[in-house]
């Protein structure tokens, strides 16, 4: 019998994507899971393996994810003794959003609470007020904060209840909208060298006696972007960051848990086909597209009204073999942005009407509306474990 001059083979399932761990093992559950600790109503320690403390800091690196640090004990010795310390001893990751991207993951950590409820569920998304795409990396076109993302941080809530909250970071990000959404509360206290940072975390730590304090470095982040994990450049930061964390371990005041995690993980995509599809040079994943949002491993689809199935059915059969392509409803039923009965009215809207997560080593590039992001090397954003999986190391004294 002939074979057939081509064939489609099944796209991925939804059921075969992994979730994040929300409600047990996220970077949503970890700062209500400290402040519960320390007596701050109204939160639940949901993070089970964790063991309070008075005194609790969390360093955010930027980038770095449980398989690339895995894969560098030479460049990140003190880090790398530490792994059997993750997530409460057990030696385990716990997982970021999704999608796994700084402005969704920072948000998920400041309120502790999924995408489908803080309302920041991608690094660009339709505001369904103006019908235009925002950045809520950047902030791009001005939304009011407060409207977009109205939830206290658990930094507010903590300072409410007596606790003595700060945040350590970039004098860059003081007043940034992303900030005062994500992570207001308490003090902000910028520096700019690393090594200031941990020196003054440590002081914001013995300032308390019940402290919760935040620090970030987001160079191993960039380093990954621009020249691809496990670059020269790439180790270079990790080597760096690694001494940093060190560092503000060896200056933990009494009775202090320190937590070094991530917002997300990182993968290289090699240029060309058949890595990168090009959505500005393929008519057929442009037909009935209103707006592109997310970014190339995690793409939300804005569909000309009308158009949705349509669009939902030409995405599966260019992309379904490489990609986790869904229906906003599919999407939310599998619990990507939240348990499935907690998203809200206000934010189902900014949701995609097809979202589309890469599985393979493959990004979805669009190479004239987002010239620097398709030039990238080092990607993220989808629910893979290179993408999705960071570490919540601990030292404590």
């Amino acid at each position: 019998m002939a074979q057939p001059l081509w064939d489609h083979p099944e796209p991925l399932t939804i059921e075969s994507a992994p979730v994040p761990e929300y409600g047990s093992g996220s970077l949503a559950d970890l700062l209500p899971t400290l402040a519960a600790g320390m007596g701050v109503p109204n939160l639940a320690a949901t993070l089970t393996d964790l063991t309070p403390a008075d005194r609790n800091c969390v360093f955010l690196i930027d980038g770095l994810g449980w398989e690339q640090l895995r894969a560098h004990p030479e460049e990140a010795p003190f880090m790398s003794s530490l792994l059997g310390s993750s997530r409460g001893g057990t030696g385990r990751p716990i997982t970021a959003a999704y999608p796994a991207t700084t402005a969704t993951s920072l948000a998920t950590v400041g309120t502790g609470l999924a995408p489908g409820v803080h309302g920041l569920p991608g690094y660009t998304v339709r505001n369904p007020d103006t019908g235009e795409l925002m950045n809520q990396l950047r902030w791009n076109p001005w939304t009011p904060p407060n409207v977009w993302q109205p939830y206290p941080t658990v930094f507010e809530l903590a300072d409410r209840a007596g606790v003595h909250s700060a945040q350590v970071s970039s004098p860059t990000f003081e007043n940034t909208p992303l900030t005062r959404v994500a992570l207001s509360g308490g003090t902000f206290h910028g520096r700019l060298s690393g090594e200031e940072r941990m020196d003054l975390a440590a002081e914001q730590l013995a300032a308390g006696d019940r402290s919760l304090v935040y620090t970030y470095y987001a160079e191993v982040d960039g380093k990954g972007h621009r020249f691809g994990v496990d670059s020269d450049p790439w180790r270079g930061q990790l080597m760096y960051v690694d001494r940093l964390v060190q560092r503000l371990a060896e200056q933990l005041p009494p009775r202090t848990a320190l937590y070094i995690t991530a917002d997300h993980g990182m993968i290289d995509i090699p240029f060309g086909e058949p890595h990168r599809i090009d959505f500005d040079e393929d008519w057929e994943l442009r037909a009935g597209v209103a707006l592109l949002g997310g970014e190339g491993r995690a793409r939300h689809v804005y569909a000309v009204p009308g158009a949705e199935s349509d669009v939902l059915t030409c995405w599966r059969e260019v992309l379904g073999e490489q990609f986790w392509v869904a229906s906003r409803d599919e999407a939310i039923a599998a619990g990507w942005f939240g348990k499935p009965d907690r998203i809200e009215e206000r934010v189902y809207a900014r949701i995609g009407d097809v979202v589309a997560a890469a599985r393979d080593d493959v990004l979805l590039i669009a190479s004239q509306r987002e010239p620097k992001e398709s030039s990238m090397l080092g990607n993220h954003g989808s629910l893979t474990p290179a993408e999705q999986l960071v570490p919540l190391l601990e030292v404590r004294s």
